[in-house]
């Protein structure tokens, strides 16, 4: 493992999913570690709630809006982690903070309901219905409809993909692009990364097990939208950057679903990062994460026609 990782990483909380109360504990345990409470002048941030699926609860959203974008911005909604258990809206507060201010996107981050209590589809409605909401409200929010892009990492990597798969499928809203970091794909767990990835850091096979456990529920007849690499056609789904870690359980799946989508025609770019785990890029104080973070951004932009970066807005 890279070095300054592996230091950071030393005695920080793990956060293991076999009891969701205390893998929810440990997940606020790790977010105050990695995440400080920040605000920045040049973005609107506001909580709240927008339509669920019909018959199902409001979805709680936090918007993050460019104040002086010089045209309207690209939109961006994305799913957090926590293995489709733990996690909220602030996991991804610093990073969606700094899309919006540093790259001029407008950000809707997107507080699903969690397994075990409500299993899949539960979370996944959620966030379909977020993202319809978010195409149909973009010029509302500042930003440009033709430029809805869908994102997450892990769990939300999977969320990310399954919403582009329906909107795919249903001719749903037309999205730009899909950011899928170290996302979760195969509940078949049948990879050699899998099998060799047992123990911490961060995530290994035994928490994907408890994690695949929760999230569907018991249910044998899995879909596409729960677990994605299980779609049997990928063509016609937008333009997409996935990230893989190389010492990460998830590895191998991300690496052929990569390769599934560069076969099916999409446009794909593919980062396999050495010396990395699973989630290293949340890890700022090490020079891996933030090279990484930095290469996210730069895909985001130059997918999304944001090349300036932060010179999309003024001042």
């Amino acid at each position: 493992m890279d070095a300054e990782l592996a230091a950071a990483l030393d005695g920080m909380p793990y956060v293991g999913l076999a009891d969701p109360a205390e893998a929810r504990a440990a997940m606020r345990a790790l977010v105050s570690v990695l995440v400080e409470p920040s605000a920045d002048p040049r973005v609107e941030v506001a909580d709240r709630t927008v339509p669920g699926a019909p018959g199902a609860p409001p979805v709680p959203v936090r918007t993050y809006l460019p104040v002086r974008a010089r045209r309207p911005a690209p939109v961006l909604v994305y799913f957090h982690g926590g293995g489709f258990v733990t996690g909220g809206l602030e996991n991804e507060h610093g990073r969606c903070l700094e899309f919006a201010a540093e790259d001029g996107i407008a950000v809707v981050s997107v507080g699903y309901r969690l397994a075990p209590e409500h299993p899949f589809p539960a979370g996944f409605e959620d966030c379909y219905a977020a993202t319809v909401w978010a195409h149909a409200h973009a010029s509302e929010l500042g930003g440009d409809p033709a430029r809805v892009a869908v994102g997450g990492g892990s769990a939300g990597g999977a969320l990310a993909v399954a919403v582009a798969l329906r909107a795919r499928d249903e001719d749903g809203p037309p999205l730009a692009f899909q950011m899928l970091l170290y996302p979760v794909l195969d509940d078949r767990m049948d990879t050699p990364s899998m099998r060799a990835f047992t123990g911490p850091p961060l995530f290994n096979r035994t928490d994907v097990r408890h994690m695949w456990r929760h999230y569907l529920g018991g249910r044998e007849d899995v879909p596409a939208y729960a677990a994605p690499a299980r779609a049997a056609d990928l063509a016609g789904l937008p333009p997409a950057y996935v990230l893989a870690a190389e010492i990460d359980p998830l590895r191998d799946e991300d690496l052929a679903f990569a390769h599934r989508l560069i076969a099916a025609g999409v446009p794909t770019e593919l980062h396999h990062v050495p010396g990395a785990c699973h989630g290293f890029d949340g890890i700022l104080s090490a020079g891996i994460a933030r090279r990484a973070f930095a290469e996210q951004r730069g895909a985001l932009r130059r997918a999304l026609g944001n090349t300036e970066g932060a010179g999309q807005c003024s001042g």
